[in-house]
């Protein structure tokens, strides 16, 4: 995930667009967090807790939801090294009241939701629920299936014109997930968009979001009105949205953006709970703001073309700061979703060099 660009820019309406306005949002918590292996409790019977994680983005929140004569976990933690363990055993030891867990819910595959997974379900010999798409995407990953082997990384960056120096550094092993999901569940329970998932005597809606991973569910209990967001939803930095060598020419940045709609659509009252950042109100303006937040960028790019440029040429233009090789992995990405959003909307084409380097340009 990387930070907005802090610069003003215009949507398409020609309206300014501030990236950095005051926080319209609502923190009901304030400052108030959960220390490690504590709970916070944040709605009734929904538990928030924090787990690190080894990244600059060094925390993942999780969830811990009174199921009856049980508990239902969402989301696991980050797999890699045993710290994440010991502080879930903490909170089992400290918080379950000898009550066993009876399910746990997977938002998406990424490592610091998933990496657990495997571990906690034998640890209660409960069944991992998650979509379709997640599953199958996670076992594609770890094994190197498909185009996820490393050379489908490199010839994709290659192709859209990174250097070579910058794709020696960089780090596109397969076993970097393997390190943060060191074992898969081979079954699990599948989620579906829309299903009512009963927590309690209450009804979480599954709504799947779409772009920043293939099926990613969020959960929503009208009664409690809260949502728990995962990445796609976040208070003060944008998920990432990225282009992959299975999908070279897939368009998740559209599918962001019509999920962002849907979300606009929950009460403005409703508790987001997402997976990084504090607990707030105000799912409509945030889904707004994160829709404005890519139509400065769309609008920076037509500015950026008027001459034929690669994806790697435009990185720079929607971020403006030096860029080590792992944020440049999730910028490369980024940067290829945003020009193949404005290549089927058809306002701007892309053709292939002599060089074999693809390079984007305004249709005239």
């Amino acid at each position: 995930m990387l930070p907005p660009n802090p610069a003003a820019a215009v949507s398409p309406s020609g309206a300014p667009v501030s990236i950095a306005p005051p926080d319209p949002l609502e923190y009901p918590f304030g400052d108030t967090l959960p220390a490690p292996g504590e709970l916070l409790e944040v709605a009734p019977g929904v538990h928030w807790l924090r787990m690190p994680l080894p990244f600059e983005l060094n925390h993942i929140n999780l969830w811990l939801l009174r199921d009856g004569e049980g508990w239902t976990i969402v989301d696991t933690g980050y797999g890699g090294g045993d710290e994440t363990r010991v502080l879930w055993e903490r909170i089992f030891d400290k918080y379950l009241e000898g009550k066993p867990v009876n399910r746990v819910l997977i938002t998406h595959f990424h490592p610091d939701h998933f990496g657990l997974a495997t571990w906690l379900s034998e640890r209660w010999g409960v069944k991992v629920w998650i979509s379709l798409g997640e599953f199958m995407a996670a076992h594609l990953v770890w094994s190197g299936g498909a185009a996820y082997r490393t050379n489908g990384m490199y010839r994709l960056f290659r192709a859209h014109g990174l250097s070579e120096s910058y794709l020696d550094k960089m780090d596109m092993r397969r076993d970097a997930y393997q390190m943060g999901v060191p074992e898969l569940p081979s079954y699990y329970r599948r989620v579906m968009d829309n299903e009512q998932i009963v927590i309690d005597g209450n009804a979480w809606q599954v709504i799947m979001g779409y772009g920043h991973a293939p099926e990613h569910a969020a959960y929503y209990c009208e009664k409690l009105k809260v949502m728990i967001s995962g990445d796609m939803v976040l208070p003060r930095i944008t998920t990432n949205i990225s282009v992959w060598p299975t999908e070279p020419d897939g368009n998740p940045l559209q599918l962001f953006l019509d999920s962002a709609r849907r979300y606009r659509t929950l009460p403005a009252a409703t508790l987001v709970l997402p997976s990084h950042g504090k607990a707030f109100r105000g799912l409509p303006i945030r889904a707004e703001a994160l829709i404005a937040h890519h139509d400065a960028r769309f609008e920076e790019l037509r500015s950026a073309l008027t001459t034929p440029k690669s994806a790697a040429e435009v990185v720079p233009v929607l971020f403006r700061r030096k860029m080590d090789e792992r944020q440049m992995f999730f910028a490369m990405g980024e940067a290829i979703a945003h020009l193949n959003c404005l290549m089927y909307a058809g306002e701007i084409r892309r053709e292939l060099g002599p060089d074999r380097v693809y390079r984007f340009a305004l249709n005239r």
